[in-house]
Order: structure tokens, then sequence, then C-alpha cells
């Protein structure tokens, strides 16, 4: 059953970091997958996970970029290429995991892209959506196995506060009959992973995998490279003269969630559920800031559902 959506009394918060919340943790002998983990909050959920003893594997776009960038960090991290909006690649990447993991404690589905110019992948679907829920789907479908043999593995999916602009379309979800919107094309991809998680903490918790949907916060990254500093500063992301809003995250603060999320014995045997600030988010609720809580339509299960069926028709796989 799919745990309450109400805090549980963590007693780590907002400006808390990665290395905090996993300090008084011994991951030695298990497994973790992050994509992305090369770049932002990845990188700091990588550095986190390895100095805590786990080995972790990184999908990486550009893998000899993040070879660089995690070449000098401490602990056992190994490197593959994976591109998550070429199915062909994410084959890939499985079949190379499985050659060195028999199993999979924790997979972090953290990469993405945002508020990018319209694009699609080479089957034709909207670049966002393809990204980072197909993907993603598509990558968790495929070491499903090694998730299950595990035994009380984790998924955690970022997903974000930009689910609160807008839910999904699932009649047209590739914006072939609308006008595309980066942000509502955003929003979409964003609400779909917070569904995602929930659909799969439904089917997953019997075998003992629980999922949870994360968002990270407000944090300055590569993620904002399709933006101009004009439209961040109209925005409220940064002031007139460029300093950037106090209330952003550090990266290493906001990849704290995510490792909450991956680690805290705090949340044995819940799940499905959506957390931010290191804790299980409250409800939105009329009368609150718009872009704080989790809103309503990413609770649902009837949606979730569907996107669900939706999801495993348009990658042509499901899970076993």
């Amino acid at each position: 059953m799919v745990s309450p959506q109400q805090p549980i009394g963590s007693p780590f918060g907002y400006r808390s970091s990665a290395s905090e919340v996993v300090a008084d943790q011994d991951l030695t002998d298990t497994v973790a997958v992050v994509t992305g983990g090369y770049s932002g909050i990845g990188t700091e959920t990588v550095r986190a996970l390895a100095a805590s003893g786990a080995r972790v594997f990184v999908g990486a776009r550009r893998p000899d970029v993040a070879q660089d960038v995690l070449g000098e960090f401490a602990g056992d991290i190994v490197v593959l290429p994976l591109d998550l909006a070429a199915p062909a690649s994410i084959a890939e990447f499985s079949v190379a995991l499985k050659q060195q993991a028999t199993m999979v404690h924790r997979l972090i589905n953290n990469a993405a892209v945002m508020a990018c110019p319209l694009s699609r992948d080479t089957r034709g679907y909207e670049s966002q959506f393809a990204t980072n829920h197909l993907g993603h789907f598509g990558l968790t479908a495929e070491l499903w196995p090694l998730l299950v043999v595990a035994g009380g593995a984790r998924v955690v999916t970022l997903s974000s506060s930009g689910h609160a602009r807008n839910g999904l379309d699932l009649d047209d979800v590739n914006f072939e009959r609308r006008d595309y919107d980066k942000w509502v094309a955003y929003g979409q991809a964003k609400s779909a992973n917070a569904l995602f998680a929930l659909q799969l903490d439904k089917l997953g918790a019997p075998m003992n995998v629980r999922a949870f949907a994360v968002d990270p916060g407000a944090i300055q990254t590569p993620l904002q490279r399709h933006l101009t500093m004009e439209e961040q500063i109209g925005y409220g992301w940064y002031d007139e003269d460029g300093n950037l809003n106090p209330l952003f995250k550090t990266t290493e603060q906001g990849a704290s969630t995510t490792v909450w999320c991956a680690t805290s014995p705090l949340l044995e045997g819940q799940g499905g559920v959506y957390c931010a600030n290191c804790e299980v988010a409250a409800p939105w609720q009329d009368g609150d800031p718009p872009y704080v809580g989790v809103h309503p339509h990413v609770r649902d299960e009837e949606t979730a559902a569907s996107l669900w069926a939706l999801s495993e028709q348009m990658t042509g796989g499901g899970f076993s």
C-alpha cells in the first residue's frame, strides 16, 4: 500500500547536505546506479554514496567528461555510456552493468533536461518527456531483475516543484496537436516522474522494492543552460546585478533529499511518496504558495496507472 503523503519527522531539512544525511550510513557491499551523475546535483549524489562505501555506476551521455569530473572522487565509481533518449543505449548500458553487478540496491533516476526548445528523439517523441520520463521508465524496466534480487532496493526519481505548473495531457504527450511550450512540457515531464514513482511503488512493494519521487529544490546547475540570464532575472533567480537568489541551495544541499530517500532508515517500509527538503512533503492546499508541497494531480492513482500503460506502449517494453 502506498504510504501516507505526510511528513514523518525527519531530523534533516532545507539546508542539510548530502554528506550529512548519509554520515551514519555504511553502504559497503551495495550497488547504486545514478543517471547524469557527473553534473550538478548528480555529482554530489555520487560523491556522497561512494564516500559511504557504495559501488556507484554512473550513466553518462558524455562519458569522457564524466571520467574527468569523477576521476578524483573517493570510492568505487564506474562510468558507463548512457543516452536516455536512445533505447539502444539504455539496452547497452544495462548489458554492461549486468556484466559487473548481480544486483542494484539503489537506482537514482537523476538526469534531466529542462525548458529546451522543441526537439524530438528518433521515435518522434518530445525530448523532455522522452528523456526525463520514458528514458528512466525504460532503464528501470531493464534493471528490474537486479532491483528485485537485491532485497529492499529503492528507486529514487527526481521530479521538481515544476510539477505544480501543470499535469499531463495523456492524449498528446508529444505536442503533436497543441502548440509547444517549453515550461508546459517540463511540467508534464516532472509530473510524469512523480506519477511513475507512485505506480512503481505499488507494483514493487510486494517484491520489497520501494520508490520515491524527489523535489531537490532550487539550485543553479547546468540544467538551466537553455535559459537566458534575462529570463532567469525575470523569474527572480538572479537580481539585476547578477547575484543569485539567496534562497537557492548549493549543489550538495540540492542532492540531500535524493540521498536521504535512497538511504534513510526512517523510510523503511514506506514508499510511493513525494519528498522535499529531506522530508515527506505535505500535500499542497488552496492558499499555499504555488510551488510548495505536492499537488493532487501527481497523487492520482488512476492517472499513474494510465501513464504506466502509455509508457509501456511507447517504449514497447514492461516490467517482468
